[in-house]
């Protein structure tokens, strides 16, 4: 399945299980009805940024956005399976490495183009979200809220999501790197 119609249906089914309406889902996320409704139609290729804002707003990763509904829960997610996406503002490729069995973890492969750069303006989510980021080749800098960390092949970083995150190749090669999502309940 091409990967805009899998991000579309999975909007689209996300927005139906909550109840909202586009109005609603538009207030939320701060991103257009009209832009919502071409994600939905598979006739827009959104940004990675427009894409967390519906995830925030939906109340679920971005990395979720990218799982197959209809796909049937297997331990296994070989290679040819996996879901692969461009970020059509700064390029970077971002592949679901996770199978599709319902797991608190969820991990991605990401190659970053040399000089560029994505920020996610996240708001807080419905669950408590941690992430790290292990660099395999190349170096990122990596900023959540108010820390920064440059990486170097080999190094990994751990933080909170619900917090401004922002990704920069400062190199002069692509870097690549593996992100661990982990989705913990609030305790109440």
């Amino acid at each position: 399945m091409d990967i805009n119609q899998l991000i579309s249906r999975r909007v689209l089914s996300l927005r139906n299980a909550r109840g909202l309406s586009l109005a609603a889902l538009a207030e939320r996320s701060g991103v257009s009805r009209s832009n919502i409704s071409l994600i939905e139609r598979g006739e827009s290729s959104a940004t990675a940024a427009v894409l967390d804002k519906l995830a925030s707003a939906l109340g679920v990763t971005l990395a979720s956005l990218f799982e197959a509904e209809d796909a049937a829960p297997s331990p296994l997610n070989t290679r040819a399976q996996q879901a692969v996406w461009t970020d059509p503002a700064s390029g970077y490729t971002r592949r679901q490495l996770s199978p599709a069995v319902r797991s608190p973890m969820q991990l991605v492969e990401v190659v970053f183009p040399p000089g560029r750069r994505v920020s996610y303006a996240q708001s807080p989510h419905s669950a408590d979200i941690y992430q790290q980021v292990w660099l395999i080749e190349g170096e990122i800098i990596v900023t959540a809220g108010e820390q920064q960390w440059r990486l170097q092949a080999g190094d990994c970083v751990a933080f909170r999501e619900g917090q401004p995150i922002a990704y920069e190749n400062p190199g002069a090669t692509p870097a690549r790197y593996l992100v661990g999502l982990v989705t913990l309940p609030f305790a109440l």
